[in-house]
């Protein structure tokens, strides 16, 4: 299962963009009202412990190389990177972690990051899991349908310096042991799509009434979520918004479901003070038309991707790939703050 989903906008199949070194399989915020907010489902114990991270609990660099900080630890599971846009400065580096049974991993971890692994070590960046259950009434068919569906997803805030590749370590504390996993990512100088603190693009997108009530048109879920009320152009710069791209029916990560779930859940406890906008990724939810020009307007080719838009219609809150229900509910109270 991959969680990144890299998509194109020409009429072709969709790839999946993985961790590097992975072959057999990878990985595909407080207040508010009610207790929709508060909370995820019931998070069982092993997930409870890999939310509670302190970069004190992990070795430090201390001027070592990540390959020297890596060797105080035994080779672990394998990294499913969950995010793929970096530029320089402070990035959200989420992933999963893939036992050899082919198993989501979850234990207390933490990032180091360096420009080879022979140079120094930055880290460690705490990286605490974020659950990404919801309770039943918000949970769709189709992420039912998934038993082994991803559970959690860690994310840890770094930073990185100046574009270019960098090698990646992430330490875990598991049963007494602690364990090791490698990867790597790219920083780009830039990227087109919109950043914190930038006004969106005012896209119109596909309202219940501008497709005369056949939500199937416009939403890939099962049920049909609620998301669909009013175009994103007609809320921005008036009222807090939340625009998702995802497509649960469709997506080759298998997180869209999830995510869209959380925003469902989110939704009931929020929807009165926040706008939510749930826009699909395929013109006519088939992936042989290419992408919806909603999301070539923000120069994605990855999902899902999360924007959260204040009042005045800045962006205060982007999130990419897998991310769980305080990220998405931290997001959400962003944009409530202004």
């Amino acid at each position: 299962m991959t969680i990144v989903h890299r998509m194109r906008s020409a009429p072709r199949p969709v790839r999946s963009a993985v961790a590097a070194g992975i072959t057999a399989a990878a990985l595909a915020g407080c207040g508010g009202g009610s207790e929709a907010a508060k909370t995820s489902a019931p998070v069982p114990p092993e997930i409870q412990r890999a939310m509670d991270v302190k970069a004190a609990d992990f070795p430090s660099a201390g001027g070592r190389t990540l390959q020297q900080v890596a060797e105080t630890a035994t080779p672990g599971p394998q990294v499913g990177l969950a995010s793929s846009v970096f530029t320089p400065g402070v990035n959200r580096l989420a992933f999963g972690l893939i036992d050899q049974q082919q198993g989501f991993v979850y234990a207390p971890s933490a990032v180091y990051v360096a420009r080879a692994p022979n140079a120094p070590a930055q880290g460690p960046y705490p990286a605490p899991a974020d659950p990404m259950l919801v309770r039943g009434p918000y949970q769709s068919k189709t992420s039912s349908a998934d038993p082994n569906a991803l559970k959690a997803v860690y994310a840890a805030a770094v930073p990185l310096r100046a574009p270019g590749r960098y090698a990646v370590l992430v330490l875990s504390r598991k049963g007494g042991a602690l364990l090791g996993a490698t990867t790597s990512i790219a920083a780009a100088r830039a990227t087109r799509i919109p950043a914190v603190g930038q006004r969106p693009p005012a896209i119109a997108t596909p309202t219940k009434a501008s497709v005369g009530g056949d939500l199937a048109k416009i939403d890939t879920r099962n049920p049909h979520d609620d998301m669909h009320q009013v175009s994103f152009k007609d809320v921005l710069g008036r009222r807090p918004v939340v625009l998702l791209f995802s497509t649960p029916a469709l997506c080759q990560s298998r997180v869209c479901g999830p995510v869209t779930d959380i925003a469902a859940q989110l939704q009931a406890a929020y929807g009165d003070r926040v706008t939510f906008i749930h826009q699909e990724v395929y013109r006519d939810n088939q992936q042989s038309k290419g992408l919806r020009p909603q999301l070539d307007a923000f120069g994605l080719r990855t999902e899902p991707w999360l924007f959260a838009v204040n009042r005045q219609g800045r962006i205060v809150a982007r999130l990419e790939g897998a991310f769980g229900i305080d990220a998405f509910r931290a997001a959400v109270e962003r944009a409530e703050r202004g």
